[in-house]
């Protein structure tokens, strides 16, 4: 009988992100389809503003993309943060191609401040225009992005809206722990009670692609407000927020792609940086840990180990059969969001099928993170720490 009702418990705990999932999958689809909004976002324009450090390996590509965006009329800047690679001498030379690209440098690392967040905040002082894209130097825009972007930020009436970009992976540890980020946004977020809320609480987006209105991030104090934060996906919205204004997510595999990491050492680091920031913080890491485990790891391990002891024992009725059908059942609630993501966002088939073996190692590093943190070790995040 306790088996049964433990059974139950993560039954319910496998509902509740695929419940979520369901509900948010429609909501986080671009919503701006209409020809006359998209002609009136295409005549606004846009400052497109990228912190680069050490980005030589992919910021020529990024600005390839953007030259060949159709936008009326858009500016791009980039901050050189430091860079001790060729990223200035390549963003110097497509400024001589194309002027409205425009190469600046960093006026240098003040005490308390994080490199990316002082980089968008030197970077909104330059802009001229009243859209501020802030844009990271991996991510490539088709063609009609800009458009795009500013359209769904006029339909959703957001001073800040974030794109989610299609995740590019390589290797099976970018595979397993990247498509995560879906996992979590759209498995735990409610994002319809976002939309009617200012609520910090509610602060979620991707760092990779922010549009803001600057009116709105000037009185919000852009990153100067969240100075020595290393998470502006969670951060900048809250500051948004906590100015009372509204904020917004969307999905954006179809105009964005960005391939954040390239190896296992890129891949834990960089969750390991911002951790303590989001699910690692002491508030959150028990209940999410329940939830995480509860929901995806648990049924499968439960499920197998009475799938083997029913076999051996010969036991096919009353309550072993019928806590193997509920934990089956849980077994495939808790995969669903795993592959629809995988149909949806272009995620990887391996990945979703590893799906227990991504949540496992995700909260490893959460418990990491956090013990990390304690201790006072900080993790190094492109030569600074």
């Amino acid at each position: 009988m306790v088996f049964l009702i433990a059974s139950g418990l993560l039954l319910a705990l496998a509902a509740l992100p695929l419940a979520m999932f369901l509900t948010n999958l429609q909501s986080f689809r671009p919503a701006c389809t209409d020809p006359g909004r998209m002609d009136q976002a295409r005549s606004i324009p846009v400052s497109v503003l990228i912190p680069a450090r050490n980005e030589e390996s992919s910021i020529q590509f990024a600005l390839d993309q953007l030259m060949a965006c159709t936008h009326s009329v858009f500016e791009v800047l980039v901050l050189d943060d430091a860079s001790e690679d060729k990223t200035a001498a390549i963003v110097e030379s497509k400024s001589t191609q194309f002027p409205n690209i425009k190469l600046h440098r960093s006026r240098g690392l003040a005490d308390g401040w994080n490199g990316k967040q002082n980089a968008c905040w030197q970077l909104s002082q330059l802009a001229q225009y009243d859209r501020l894209l802030f844009l990271d130097a991996d991510v490539r825009l088709s063609k009609d992005a800009l458009t795009r972007i500013i359209a769904e930020q006029e339909y959703r009436k957001a001073p800040l809206v974030s794109g989610f970009p299609l995740q590019e992976t390589g290797t099976i540890t970018e595979k397993l722990l990247i498509p995560m980020m879906h996992y979590i946004l759209l498995g735990f977020l409610p994002i319809d009670r976002m939309r009617n809320s200012t609520d910090p609480g509610f602060a979620a987006g991707c760092g990779q692609l922010f549009l803001a209105m600057k009116s709105e991030y000037l009185q919000a104090d852009g990153h100067r407000a969240i100075a020595s934060s290393r998470h502006d996906g969670i951060k900048l919205p809250r500051a948004f927020r906590q100015a009372g204004f509204k904020t917004d997510v969307f999905d954006a595999t179809d105009i964005a792609t960005c391939r954040m990491y390239h190896n296992t050492q890129q891949v834990q680091q960089g969750l390991l940086k911002n951790a303590i920031e989001g699910i690692a913080n002491p508030r959150l890491i028990v209940p999410f840990t329940i939830l995480l485990l509860g929901g995806s790891v648990l049924p499968v391990c439960l499920f197998t180990w009475q799938l083997i002891h029913c076999a051996r024992h010969s036991i096919w009725s009353g309550l072993s059969l019928a806590s193997l059908l509920i934990l089956g059942v849980a077994t495939l609630m808790g995969w669903t969001p795993r592959f629809l993501a995988q149909k949806d966002f272009r995620q990887s088939f391996l990945g979703a099928l590893l799906h227990p073996l991504s949540v496992l190692w995700f909260v490893v590093l959460q418990w990491t993170a956090l013990f990390r943190h304690l201790l006072r070790i900080k993790t190094p995040w492109r030569g600074r720490v």
